[in-house]
């Protein structure tokens, strides 16, 4: 599936918002945001005022960009989200958090989303037992995610396994540093996702 390719700094700074897209460098002095934190292209001092439905659409960009979506690929995921009962903008948030790529990236697998998700196409990750190279597919409570033999033999596992025992895990899932595996324990909770965007504003945007 096509995806962006561009740089992810630049994204941040069209946002107005850090949205953390690769790793380490966001917390470094290095980080693009930082030293140039405004907006892309040639500047004006002119302050064009946002309309709502823009303010609605810069939130739409910032859950799509977070998660390294497409568009298409994010308003099937709201459909999908219209669908269940309960709130619209909680159960979008949950069914992208539980998405592979996601979760690598929640267990410490990955430093980024974007790694994750290339941990998994290139065959690095194991859902209970088998390998599994769909960044998309969706993961339910006490599936288990592991690594493959091709990826305990490469050398961003060594690297991760040294290091995931210093990193925090959300509560809804369980992580065994020595093994490398994690487990889903539960549907994610809002207050551990901690989402740079509204997702009542994205319903909001959608809906009309």
């Amino acid at each position: 599936m096509a995806r962006y390719r561009g740089p992810a700094c630049r994204i941040c700074r069209r946002l107005a918002e850090k949205l953390y897209l690769k790793g380490e460098k966001c917390y470094s002095p290095k980080c693009p945001f930082e030293r140039r934190p405004y907006a892309p292209g040639q500047r004006s001092m002119r302050r064009r005022k946002v309309s709502d439905r823009g303010l609605q659409l810069r939130e739409k960009q910032k859950g799509r960009s977070t998660y390294g979506l497409l568009e298409r690929q994010f308003r099937r995921y709201y459909r999908e989200a219209v669908r269940r009962k309960g709130i619209t903008g909680e159960d979008l948030l949950r069914i992208l958090e539980m998405r592979l790529d996601n979760v690598v990236y929640r267990l410490g697998f990955a430093d980024s989303r974007n790694q994750a998700r290339q941990l998994v196409r290139h065959g690095h990750i194991s859902l209970n037992g088998r390998k599994a190279d769909i960044p998309s597919h969706v993961i339910k409570v006490n599936d288990v995610i592991g690594w493959t033999a091709r990826g305990q033999a490469s050398e961003i596992f060594k690297i991760v396994k040294e290091q995931v025992a210093e990193r925090s895990v959300p509560s809804w899932l369980n992580l065994d540093a020595e093994q490398m595996t994690g487990r889903v324990l539960s549907p994610p909770p809002m207050e551990d996702i901690g989402a740079k965007f509204d997702p009542a504003t994205i319903v909001e945007f959608y809906s009309r």
